[in-house]
């Protein structure tokens, strides 16, 4: 069965960026890079809602290590472009004093959500805190960040599909779409 080449979300249409096959060869290449630099450690997986819930479970299923996984939901976006404001939804339900965190975020972008996500959760003393991100707009980013993880690097344009959304639409889909 064929995908289509183009979508139709609301009223914006996208057309395929990036496949499937693209997409999970670069998080096998990821996950691999993770069980080799956290080998003999038990990271916290805190994957970024809503965004990253399915990068997160295919980044998992290729984990070898003994871990864990939670979530937290930051908002940052309205439509198709960034508030600038970031306020936090739902918290860590976790404890992670003295435990090396792994961020899953499904894109960083101008990096503020980032930026305010790693100061709160220096607040709880981990261990170490890796951010690993499915995409990366290089060229929009505000803020310094050391990304370690780094899936694909992608130029400014508003993606959508595999877990990404146009106000809450266009995450069901196995390829990412960029926006005509």
């Amino acid at each position: 069965m064929q995908r289509n080449k183009t979508i139709k979300v609301k009223d914006k249409t996208f057309s395929v960026s990036i496949s499937e096959r693209a997409l999970k060869r670069q998080i096998k290449r990821i996950a691999e890079k993770i069980n080799r630099d956290y080998e003999g450690q038990e990271p916290v997986f805190l994957a970024v809602l809503n965004g990253s819930f399915i990068f997160a479970a295919d980044l998992l299923r290729e984990i070898d290590l003994p871990c864990e996984i939670s979530f937290v939901k930051l908002a940052s976006y309205e439509g198709t472009s960034s508030t600038g404001s970031i306020r936090e939804v739902i918290g860590l339900n976790i404890d992670i004093t003295g435990r090396p965190v792994i961020i899953v975020e499904d894109i960083v972008d101008t990096g503020l959500t980032m930026a305010h996500m790693l100061e709160t959760l220096q607040k709880q003393n981990p261990a170490s805190i890796d951010i690993c991100t499915l995409l990366l707009k290089p060229e929009k980013l505000q803020v310094k960040l050391d990304i370690r993880y780094v899936c694909m690097q992608i130029p400014d344009d508003f993606v959508v599909g595999y877990g990404l959304d146009y106000d809450g639409f266009g995450r069901n889909t196995k390829d990412i779409y960029t926006i005509i």
